[in-house]
Parts: structure tokens; C-alpha cells; sequence
């Protein structure tokens, strides 16, 4: 009995732990919203390209365009263009579309137009950068300038991070009379970034330029330059104007290097406009355009990768698992008595079609009837094959007949009637037929009350939007329920109903 009681407790608690464990891994690391009407941002960016182009030569516009590699994802992407050709090619890392055409005359105009949401996923693909880099050649008075600056930064750092940061202060200080040399009246923020480069060569640490947009909507922008190194696992951002580490959550990646965001060939005076707006849609809705449009696969191994026909069913499937354990704590630890576990889950899943008021009425009719034909067919000595065989054929024609006559009343509810289940409708009144016969009309008229208090408030707890849609998300969760349930079978204790039962007793003994 004790390796039967340990062995229990063993089988729960790995249900347990099983379950919860899943639940949050998809909570946490997967980042499923965990209630249905949560939202995640949807960011419009358009970049609108003008230039003019000339008469006599072929026109080429090259620009960078997102690489979207980690932290975001493309829902859609759109070159708009008249008459030119497109193409999307990978440089050094990044993405780069390119418009053509033979002959274009004037002004022109190209839009590049994205789509983009955060990427749904925890695991994200492993990074590669380099952690060493050849020093730039530099000789004479920049030559000591550099060194002059690096002496104080290798004192003041301990670290590839600290030393990086130090730098960029170095340079930025409009004080120090070395780092005036080496900008040579050029404070600008890309030549700042160009000599902390230089600074960094020397000390053989690599670091190459970034240039990034600031995901905020209604305000017109340029691309934001930023640094970056590897440091072997990751690569680390760094504010070329104040040295602090870490790249802002809204800024999108767009380019690296020292190129220009847009080349034209064959035309001048290039300009790029950026505008962007954002907006919201259902977390759900959007993580599966997410699997539709990428690779990943975030809910290729839930429900949802099901068809969507076979998902409306197993919305309702996930859903008795609650019914049950509603059925078994009202019998198990309450005392109510009910045709059976089953049958009061069945009767609240007829409910979903009927609705619980007029479902309850025609339940009640339906049983009524029926519990009469019943009765009468006992006086005719019938077998029970047979008498069950009348008892359905009844219950079809009376479903007929009340979906007939709501029909004619103007009552759409009752047509639903024809969805309830008949069999189940058939065995209940066999069984609280029995019931009568072997424990009385009181009894009998208890456990019918019974069912149908239990069957209407698993129906209530079943069609809780927000459980839906938790448990159909998160179907680990049943393990849990598993596990309670397993823990239930072998309680033993008084039941509430029996504190009524025995209240005679405690009179007594007072």
C-alpha cells in the first residue's frame, strides 16, 4: 500500500511539473500571449526615394534596405516603382535593392514600403562577428595624439565594453586637446565614429558603424548612427556621442558600414523620406502570419497549426476535460448526485447550440414526456432493447415537432432542439426511469435536478471566452487537471451534503 501511495504521488507530481513546465516555457520563452484580446505593435515604414534623373544615361538606384535577421520579421514588403526594374541582393551582411531602368527623364519617385513585427520566438539564431582587427596605418602628430588618448583609456577601462565606452569619451570631449588633432575641426558624428574606429584599430578591436531608424510614428527622421563589436557571443551597441552601451527596443536596424543609405547612377539630387506609423492587431493573428511569412515555426506544434474546420472542434474537445473535473468536485467533494460523470458533460455541451435557459426548458420537457412514455410502456411488458428503441423514435418525433411549431411562432432557438443529443436524451430517461422504479419518485427527481444543475454550470465554466482560449493555447495545462484529478481518486473524506445528513447525530449526542 505505501509503494502504491509513493508511485501516485510520483505520477502527480511529474504531471504536475510536467505541465506547468510547458505552459511556461511557452509563456516565457515562446512569448504566446497568455488572454485572447492581448495585441502586439505593427509598424508601417515607408521610404520615399526622389531624385532627378537624366535624359541620355541608364538609371540605377541602389539603397539598404532592413536585413531583419533577429529581433524583427517582414509581414510584407512592397518596391513601388513605374517602369523600373527591381532586385534585392545581400552585401556584407546586408540587404540592398536596387531599381533600373533604360531611359527615365525628371523628377522621379520610388517607394519602398514594410511591414514588420517583432519576431516571435526566445531562440534566436547564434550571431557571428569578428574579435580582432588590423591596426590603421597612421604616422606623425596623429600618430602621438592616438597614443596620447589610448594611454588613458587601457588605465581607465577593464574590459572590451568599458574600454569601447571610454573611448567614444575620449573623442567626444571638446577638451582634450588630442582628440581636436585627431577630428581636425571635423566634430561631426561620423567622423567621431571614424576616429574611435582608428583608436580601436590600434588596440586591434574591431567595431564598424551602424545606422538604425527609431520606430516612432508621425515624426519625419534620418538614420541614426550607432557603433557595434563582437564580443564573442554578441554583439554589443554603443551611442557614438555618449559612449552608453545598449541599443534602444525601438530602434530598427537598417544598414552597417560606410556606405550611403541610396547611390543613383544616372540621375542626382537623391533624397530619401522616411514616415512611419504603428498599429496594433491580435497577438494570436499576428504570430501566425508570422509562421505564414518566415520559416519559424512558433505554432507549428500547437493547435493552431491544425486546419481551421478540425480547430473549432478541438476548441470544444479541450473543453470537457473542465466539464469533467466541474462533475467530479461536485460529486467527489460537494455530495451532488448525478446521472452518472458523463451524462451532465454531454447535456452541457447540447448547450452550446440550444443556449442554457432554453436548452434547460426543453430538457426538462423532453425528459418529462418521455419519462411518461416510459411509464406507460412499462404496463405493456416490453424488453428493454425494444422499449429503448420507442423511447428514441419518440424523443425524434418530439425534437421534430417543438422545432416544427417554434418554427411557426417565429422561434429560431427551438430549431437548434434538433442538435441535441437523442441518445444521450434516450439513456437519461431510461435511467431516472430505473431510478424511479428502484429508490422512488423523490429520489429519482433528485438526481434529475442534480444533473441539470451540474450540466448548466459545466456549461457556464466551459464557455468562458478567456478558458478557451487558455486552454486550447496552453492544451499542457490538462496534465495539471490530470494530476488533480488523479489526486481526488483517492480522497476518502466526508462530502458537504453529508454534513446536512449527519446533523441529526450531532443533535443526539448533545
Amino acid at each position: 500500500m505505501r509503494s502504491l501511495t509513493l508511485h501516485l504521488k510520483i505520477l502527480i507530481a511529474i504531471l504536475v511539473v510536467l505541465g506547468i513546465s510547458v505552459t511556461a516555457y511557452q509563456i516565457f520563452v515562446l512569448g504566446i500571449p497568455v488572454t485572447e484580446d492581448a495585441t502586439d505593435d505593427l509598424w508601417n515604414i515607408d521610404a520615399k526615394v526622389e531624385f532627378v534623373a537624366s535624359a541620355k544615361d541608364p538609371v540605377k538606384v541602389q539603397m539598404f534596405v532592413p536585413p531583419l535577421s533577429r529581433d524583427y520579421v517582414s509581414l510584407n514588403e512592397s518596391f513601388i516603382s513605374n517602369n523600373y526594374g527591381v532586385s534585392v541582393n545581400r552585401v556584407d551582411g546586408n540587404r540592398k535593392v536596387t531599381w533600373s531602368a533604360r531611359r527615365a527623364n525628371g523628377k522621379q519617385t520610388l517607394y519602398y514600403r514594410l511591414v514588420l513585427t517583432k519576431r516571435y520566438t526566445g531562440e534566436k539564431s547564434k550571431v557571428k562577428g569578428p574579435t580582432f582587427r588590423d591596426s590603421i596605418a597612421i604616422e606623425g602628430p596623429e600618430k602621438v595624439a592616438a597614443d596620447a588618448l589610448l594611454a588613458p583609456i587601457r588605465q581607465h577601462s577593464a574590459d572590451v565594453e568599458t574600454f569601447i565606452s571610454e573611448a567614444i569619451k575620449r573623442v567626444n570631449n571638446s577638451s582634450d586637446d588630442n582628440a581636436k588633432l585627431l577630428l581636425a575641426g571635423d566634430p561631426s558624428p561620423a567622423h567621431k565614429a571614424k576616429i574611435v574606429e582608428l583608436l580601436l584599430s590600434i588596440a586591434h578591436v574591431p567595431i564598424e558603424k551602424v545606422h538604425t531608424i527609431r520606430l516612432m510614428a508621425d515624426q519625419p527622421q534620418s538614420p541614426e548612427l550607432w557603433l557595434r563589436s563582437f564580443n564573442g557571443n554578441d554583439w554589443l551597441y554603443f551611442n557614438p556621442e555618449t559612449g552608453e552601451q545598449g541599443l534602444p527596443s525601438d530602434r530598427l536596424l537598417w544598414w552597417t558600414g560606410d556606405d550611403n543609405l541610396i547611390t543613383v547612377d544616372g540621375g542626382k539630387k537623391a533624397n530619401v523620406t522616411f514616415s512611419l506609423n504603428n498599429s496594433e492587431m491580435n497577438a494570436i493573428r499576428l504570430a501566425k502570419l508570422t509562421d505564414e511569412n518566415t520559416d519559424a515555426n512558433f505554432l507549428d506544434y500547437s493547435l493552431y497549426g491544425l486546419p481551421l474546420q478540425t480547430q473549432q472542434t478541438f476548441m470544444i474537445m479541450v473543453m470537457i476535460p473542465i466539464g469533467v473535473l466541474v462533475i467530479l468536485i461536485l460529486r467527489n467533494l460537494i455530495g451532488l448526485q448525478t446521472l452518472g460523470t458523463f451524462t451532465p458533460v454531454l447535456i452541457a455541451l447540447a448547450f452550446r447550440e440550444t443556449g442554457l435557459g432554453f436548452g434547460v426548458v426543453l430538457f426538462t420537457v423532453i425528459t418529462a414526456l418521455g419519462l411518461s412514455l416510459r411509464s406507460y410502456l412499462e404496463h405493456l411488458k416490453l424488453q428493454m432493447l425494444p422499449r429503448l428503441s420507442v423511447v428514441l423514435t419518440f424523443v425524434v418525433v418530439l425534437i421534430a415537432a417543438i422545432s416544427l411549431f417554434s418554427h411557426k411562432l417565429g422561434l429560431e432557438r427551438g430549431l437548434s432542439v434538433a442538435l441535441f443529443p437523442m441518445v444521450i436524451l434516450t439513456m437519461t430517461i431510461e435511467r431516472l426511469s430505473i431510478t424511479w422504479e428502484e429508490r422512488g419518485a423523490g429520489h429519482a427527481m433528485k438526481v434529475a435536478i442534480g444533473t441539470l444543475f451540474a450540466a448548466s454550470l459545466a456549461h457556464l465554466i466551459m464557455s468562458v471566452p478567456e478558458l478557451v482560449y487558455f486552454i486550447f493555447t496552453f492544451p499542457a495545462v490538462l496534465l495539471i487537471l490530470v494530476g488533480f484529478m488523479l489526486a481526488m481518486g483517492r480522497y476518502r473524506g466526508y462530502r458537504l451534503t453529508e454534513l446536512v445528513r449527519f446533523k441529526a447525530f450531532l443533535k443526539a449526542d448533545s
